[in-house]
């Protein structure tokens, strides 16, 4: 019998790098195909070493668990534990969808008189085989439980997802490209001008910014304080804004105009020439889903599909 290794495996890289694909589809998570083909060729390496003298400790589950975590971190990196449990069940979860459409897409087309007149005998003479029935009364809840939370865990990401944008805030010569989220919660306002204000992180974009927005967004009471000093240019565009957090006194934070706030969303661009930025070196998401906060009321008024609509 001649094996086509190199088939094998080709299938099997292929096969793993869509599985890959897949989980950041779900995920909604920003990839590289480079990440994903290199995951996919750990996973495929699998099929190699069953035709080696290893092929007893690859094959074991342990084995394969471990290859699937490396896959997981070579495609979509660590950032926290919940992150990484996340896409390696995501993973396993899109594995055994695929792989249970395909068995029965299978057995749909597939008739084999011989088998079903010794599964039907099977049926009369007994109760079939305990093992399985086993398998099925403990394995039927666990698969159960293991869907009902990573579909709500899917649909939970699908909702943030929902309200994630792109935002381009332009200030003198700086230009900061984000991933936003629009927060209802976020209700700070300017006491004075009443305008919204968004907070940005700039804690994974820090060594590229102006000293200036470095010093806003480390030590902004050196500069409420007036220990700090504005440059003349800046001073019109600053404004100090009494902000609370729940469990906190009230504390102020300086906010700055920008010279154009532009948010795309759902194929919609809203240009916000009223409103205000505030800097900090606070990570926003935990999982770097989003670099700023951006206020709902920064994305009212009408909207035109392919046209940038002006909101105030």
């Amino acid at each position: 019998m001649i094996v086509y290794l190199d088939v094998i495996w080709a299938l099997n890289l292929l096969f793993d790098s869509l599985l890959l694909f897949l989980t950041a589809i779900i995920l909604k998570r920003r990839i590289r195909l480079w990440r994903i083909f290199a995951g996919g060729f750990i996973g495929s390496l699998i099929i190699l070493l069953s035709f080696t003298p290893v092929n007893a400790i690859s094959g074991h589950p342990l084995s394969k668990l471990l290859f699937s975590i490396v896959m997981v971190l070579i495609a979509f990196g660590y950032k926290r534990l919940s992150f990484f449990i996340k896409a390696l069940m995501t993973l396993y979860v899109s594995t055994f969808l695929i792989g249970g459409a395909l068995m029965g897409v299978h057995f749909f087309i597939q008739y084999d008189p011989k088998l079903t007149v010794g599964v039907l005998k099977s049926s009369v003479l007994g109760f079939g085989d305990p093992i399985s029935w086993l398998f099925v009364l403990i394995g039927f809840p666990v698969a159960w439980h293991f869907s009902r939370k990573n579909i709500e865990s899917m649909e939970m990401t699908k909702i943030q997802y929902d309200q994630i944008v792109t935002v381009t805030v332009v200030i003198e010569e700086q230009t900061l490209y984000l991933k936003g989220l629009v927060d209802s919660g976020n209700q700070l306002y300017d006491p004075l001008s009443k305008l919204p204000v968004m907070f940005v992180s700039i804690k994974n974009q820090f060594d590229n910014m102006s000293d200036l927005i470095k010093k806003m967004a480390a030590d902004p009471e050196a500069l409420v304080l007036g220990n700090s000093e504005f440059p003349e240019e800046w001073q019109s565009r600053m404004r100090i804004i009494p902000y609370q957090v729940v469990g906190q006194t009230s504390q102020l934070i300086i906010a700055v105009k920008p010279d154009r706030i532009l948010i795309e969303h759902n194929g919609y661009e809203y240009l916000c020439d009223k409103g205000l930025v505030t800097f900090t070196l606070q990570q926003l998401s935990s999982d770097d889903a989003f670099q700023c906060i951006v206020h709902p009321k920064m994305l009212t008024g009408s909207r035109q599909n392919g046209e940038t609509v002006k909101v105030s």
